[in-house]
């Protein structure tokens, strides 16, 4: 391998390399799309070698072509050089990628960040849209970790520990039983909190260690440094920015403060308890002291937390290489003190202190509910003056994507949390009478889960009403785009239908629209239920209507269920993925999808993977033309093109336009586009195709993913090839005596058409390609 990277980059012992600006070499770097492949496959051939990279992500090209920069006449050869970048080890490697799903709605929030619309000019506003996407990553990490107090220490220490009837049916909850450990040590309310209190500040023990071992290893990533040239246009997009990918900085201060909101949520759970006691009439003075004084210190340290999270964005003009140590040491370190006297405050002996009832959990999840419906609502206004300024005709929403899709994932923290509380309820109250359950507010969000199925079960039927329709204005298109053949009307039907199915993406934004809005308005609805009535809703519904009565009992029972087997499927879901490499890998297509952008709103996201393959990319992609002086077109298929992409704007302006870019299947306008004005729309994809050589975009009406990207020919050939046939052929032919599948998304590559654009892209390479700009141009052809 290192003879192989030797050759690759500096000329090996066959003769030094050619002077930049020399054009005999092609090289075609392949970057392959979602759910992953093998540089076999990629590259057709089983002897591969890895010319550079590890074993997470690395370049490979065929045994043969190792040495092909010095055998550039080669006529064994047909094409150029091909070099595939292996990424998907970026997403689905190891089982511990399983853990990952508990961080769902930490990625999701953090996509809202990056939805933003375009607003050229409104920088404070800007500000603004990410200070309030921070904040409710902020109040996820309190909701899960508060979900985890419920558990250990409201349902299993406080409630089923303290009363005889539950403990005597869990036995390894015996020690902390007053009546069945004869009063022993442990068995003092405010003891069997403290070592309660163990399991939520393990989870977030856990969070910490996640996302300091990932971004060691992704955000650490140096990106190749450049100074900027003379009249180098920043231009619409932050991603040719040099510290976009670079994110160490803000990811380190904002794990400091997630750690620290952790941490102090475990110990107000602890304290609160204790301090209540002690408010009671003849309560010990000077505990009740103690607890105030310590209320005012977890209250400084939640402003201070606040304060981190609020104080500053990114850095993307600059490599930004300083860490804010005050606050990534410090502040974790002050919240884990105070964790430590408050669980010395809560276990001294208080005689006579008994536990009854449940903790105040209703208080403190109705108050996450309500500050994260009111940071969506102000989020939603935001969003809107922004796109007001540079409305965009394809921006889904009107700009409304981030605060719909921030919605979803503060309904998806509500559901996991209310799932784990539920069923852990359900298990230590076998007979539902002996404790008093998870709090209220916990219950009647379950209870909105079936009505809000009912709406996507209607929104399903919608799409297949319209798949229908759309399958039946295909039929005359399939009529014309296969004019000689004779057509078979099952085939037929296959082709429509499929062409209808994948058209139902477009549709996205109004499922997600509709989704939105109702959550939010079921969550206020159970939100002001909770607190008015403070009983459940079959409870609350005692003395209406019967049909009013039942439809609450129902409800509620099939919300519990749901949401019990929801959370089993979840748990499910995720053993599977730890011990099963296909499993992981589906696992690992979505996080291709959602994990491509930074962590700018939630340091216990997944890691971006781009912020190590988009370097990986533009170095190689720079020091390949600077060396060989070659002709380089970037081959992208799916999310691979969204890389491509990315990697390109890295470049220097100059080396830009030494590349030419090919896509397929790609969903850089029909998904990115319209979902990230901000970074990929129409002014950023018009600045990427002037900027670059030349562009070409191939796509199928069968895919789902990929489609146009709808941009003119104002220099050189229209980006859009036109849609290539799927199937090749409808029926039998004398060149495909076979049916030909539908390929849909995949095997763009086996289409005739990709290797005519291909030779195209690196014929108008060849004449008068530009040197860089520290090098002397090249003599004309």
């Amino acid at each position: 391998m290192e003879r192989a990277r030797e050759q690759a980059t500096t000329g090996g012992p066959a003769g030094p390399a050619r002077r930049p600006g020399e054009t005999g070499a092609a090289l075609e770097l392949l970057v392959h799309g979602v759910g992953g492949t093998t540089p076999q496959e990629m590259l057709n051939d089983p002897r591969v070698e890895r010319i550079t990279g590890d074993g997470t992500a690395a370049i490979f090209r065929r045994a043969d072509d190792v040495d092909a920069e010095h055998r550039p006449d080669d006529r064994r050869r047909d094409g150029p050089v091909p070099e595939a970048y292996v990424w998907c080890n970026l997403t689905s490697g190891s089982g511990t990628r399983a853990l990952w799903l508990l961080l769902l709605p930490f990625m999701v929030v953090n996509l809202a960040h990056w939805m933003r619309p375009s607003a050229p000019g409104r920088r404070r506003t800007v500000r603004l849209y990410g200070l309030l996407v921070r904040l409710a990553g902020l109040t996820l990490t309190v909701l899960l970790v508060a979900a985890a107090c419920e558990v250990a220490l409201d349902l299993a220490a406080w409630q089923c520990a303290g009363t005889r009837t539950c403990a005597d049916r869990h036995s390894w909850l015996g020690f902390l039983s007053p009546t069945v450990s004869d009063g022993g040590w442990w068995s003092s309310p405010g003891r069997r909190l403290a070592l309660a209190s163990f399991v939520p500040a393990a989870l977030t023990g856990l969070l910490w260690y996640l996302s300091r071992r990932t971004w060691s290893d992704y955000e650490s990533q140096q990106p190749l440094a450049r100074d900027p040239q003379p009249d180098e246009d920043p231009g619409p997009t932050a991603l040719g920015r040099p510290g976009f990918w670079y994110g160490r900085r803000l990811v380190a201060r904002l794990r400091a403060a997630h750690t620290a909101a952790g941490l102090i949520t475990v110990a107000a759970a602890v304290g609160s308890a204790a301090a209540r006691h002690d408010r009671a009439p003849g309560g010990p003075a000077v505990l009740h002291t103690l607890g105030l004084l310590l209320e005012a210190a977890l209250a400084a340290c939640a402003v201070a937390v606040v304060w981190v999270v609020c104080r500053r964005g990114r850095s993307e003009r600059r490599v930004d290489r300083e860490l804010d140590e005050r606050f990534v040491h410090r502040l974790p370190l002050a919240a884990l003190l105070l964790l430590a006297l408050t669980l010395v405050y809560a276990g001294w002996d208080r005689p006579g202190w008994e536990s009854a009832g449940r903790l105040p959990g209703d208080a403190t999840f109705g108050a996450i509910a309500l500050v994260q419906g009111l940071l969506v609502i102000v989020l939603a206004v935001v969003a809107h003056v922004l796109h007001r300024t540079d409305p965009g005709r394809r921006a889904v929403l009107r700009g409304l994507g981030g605060p719909a899709v921030a919605m979803l994932a503060c309904a998806l923290g509500g559901v996991m949390s209310g799932g784990v509380s539920q069923r852990v309820s359900d298990w230590l109250d076998g007979t539902g009478t002996s404790i008093e359950g998870p709090p209220v507010l916990l219950t009647w969000q379950a209870s909105v889960i079936p009505p809000l199925l009912v709406v996507v079960l209607g929104l399903v039927a919608w799409l297949a009403h319209r798949a229908w329709r759309l399958a039946r204005a295909e039929r005359e298109a399939v009529a014309r785009d296969y004019p000689d053949e004779a057509r078979d009307r099952a085939r037929t039907r296959r082709i429509v239908y499929t062409r209808a199915m994948a058209s139902l993406t477009d549709r996205g934004p109004r499922i997600v629209a509709v989704t939105s809005g109702v959550t939010l308005l079921l969550g206020a609805a159970a939100l002001v239920g909770a607190l008015t009535t403070d009983r459940t809703p079959g409870e609350a519904a005692q003395g209406t209507y019967p049909i009013v009565h039942g439809a609450a009992e129902t409800s509620q029972a099939l919300g519990s269920w749901l949401i019990g087997l929801g959370f089993i499927l979840f748990v499910t879901w995720g053993r599977r993925a730890y011990k099963d490499a296909a499993a992981r890998r589906t696992i690992g297509i979505l996080w291709d999808v959602g994990t491509f952008w930074p962590r700018a709103a939630h340091p216990f996201a997944p890691p971006c993977y781009a912020e190590r393959a988009v370097p990986d990319l533009t170095w190689r992609m720079a020091t390949w033309t600077r060396v060989t002086g070659g002709r380089l077109v970037i081959s992208g298929h799916s999310q691979g093109s969204v890389l491509a992409a990315a990697a390109a704007w890295q470049l220097a302006p100059s080396a830009r336009k030494r590349v030419a870019l090919l896509t397929y299947g790609s969903p850089l306008e029909r998904l990115y586009g319209r979902w990230f004005p901000a970074h990929f729309g129409p002014a950023a994809l018009s600045s990427l195709h002037r900027e670059v050589d030349c562009w070409r975009n191939l796509y199928r009406l069968t895919d789902p993913i990929g489609g146009p990207v709808g941009l003119p020919g104002d220099r050189g050939p229209q980006v859009d090839h036109p849609p290539l046939k799927d199937p090749l052929a409808h029926g039998r032919t004398d060149l495909l005596p076979l049916p030909a599948p539908i390929l849909g998304h995949s095997d763009y590559q086996a289409d005739p058409v990709f290797a005519e654009e291909r030779r195209m892209l690196l014929a108008r390479l060849r004449p008068g390609l530009p040197a860089p700009r520290d090098e002397p141009e090249p003599p004309a052809a």
